[in-house]
């Protein structure tokens, strides 16, 4: 077991949505999977890591209790585990700490960063109740997609604009966040989607929204559109996963979450316990600078399957979400490897 020291007056309905997530469990949900790996102890002197109770960039306004705390870590020389929230995340420089973030470049991410899934509920308890069954396989690869991706000059300068104004309140210190390229994600992903729907090779299921959720504000349209969104990746075998603002895809685990095959676009992604997964053998990861097109990676991905074979992974995928990428399983995994690696 983990013993864990952090500031516990942060652990409170005030700060309920910016707690780091373990920290979530167990002060807020008590669950009993993460329980049986971590304790919250009272003394520094017999905990093995001190823990930033919120987010980073909340926790830095606190100005008292983040020096007090990261002090009492150093003087007592325990490690330091951060959580770095928001789409783009920010790389801290704190001697002996760890990042927790949800994204980032993996050339530029060292090996004391860990990537977080996206926590999402399982989609079987409200959206696909009719229960996990796989697919057969089909002659086609048959690829779903229902999210925003709209091509157009206006819309590039939309999301051109959008990123300028982060950008200055970036350098002007308003908001701690690493720096990144521009990346008009959805003219991007409708870019690659319009390629793949124009193969006959393959078997495409796109629903094209001009705005996230559809522009949909309401809870019952809301719920209705995420019906239409998990419909879409329970009937067909792939479905097409890239970025966002922030380099990562929810969609992506949404896809395993609901026993599926994702279709990932590399864009110098890390994923989440990438040196326990193997990542590869769950999903296609296109990459651009192969010679072979991208239809022809999906392609080969789907030819190399028996249909026992193609049954199977999606099963695996499945109980890879469940087993490794909830909040409870996926802090799990790293309570063992810091016990592995003696920390």
């Amino acid at each position: 077991m983990l013993k864990l020291y952090t500031d516990k007056r942060f652990l409170t309905e005030t700060y309920r949505r910016k707690v780091f997530p373990l920290l979530f469990d167990l002060a807020f949900t008590q669950s009993k999977v993460v329980s049986q790996y971590y304790k919250i102890e009272d003394e520094i002197e017999i905990s093995n890591i001190v823990v930033f109770p919120v987010d980073y960039v909340t926790f830095l306004k606190h100005k008292v209790a983040f020096s007090r705390l990261r002090l009492l870590a150093k003087r007592h020389q325990k490690p330091i585990w951060i959580y770095t929230a928001g789409d783009y995340g920010f790389t801290n420089y704190i001697k002996n700490s760890y990042t927790f973030r949800l994204g980032g470049f993996n050339s530029k991410l060292d090996d004391k960063t860990f990537i977080i899934p996206s926590f999402i509920n399982d989609p079987y308890d409200v959206y696909l109740q009719q229960g996990f069954s796989a697919l057969k396989k089909g002659k086609k690869p048959s690829i779903g997609f229902v999210g925003h991706a709209q091509l157009g000059f206006i819309k590039y300068l939309k999301e051109y604009s959008s990123y300028l104004k982060h950008q200055i309140k970036r350098k002007l210190g308003m908001v701690l966040a690493d720096n990144q390229s521009f990346y008009p994600s959805s003219i991007k992903r409708a870019h690659y989607l319009n390629k793949l729907a124009s193969n006959a090779k393959l078997n495409s299921q796109f629903v094209f929204r001009g705005k996230y959720r559809a522009g949909m504000k309401s809870k019952d349209s809301q719920k209705q559109s995420s019906q239409i969104f998990y419909d879409n990746i329970f009937n067909n075998a792939y479905t097409f996963c890239s970025r966002g603002v922030g380099n990562f895809s929810v969609r992506f685990y949404e896809t395993l979450a609901a026993g599926r095959i994702p279709i990932l676009l590399n864009t110098d992604c890390r994923l989440p316990l990438y040196n326990k997964i193997e990542w590869s053998q769950h999903g296609v990861i296109l990459d651009e600078l192969k010679e072979e097109s991208l239809e022809d990676q999906i392609l080969n991905f789907h030819n190399s399957k028996t249909e026992e074979e193609f049954e199977i992974l999606q099963q695996s995928n499945r109980d890879l979400w469940h087993n490794y990428l909830r909040r409870d399983t996926f802090f799990k995994e790293v309570h063992n490897n810091f016990i592995n690696k003696e920390v």
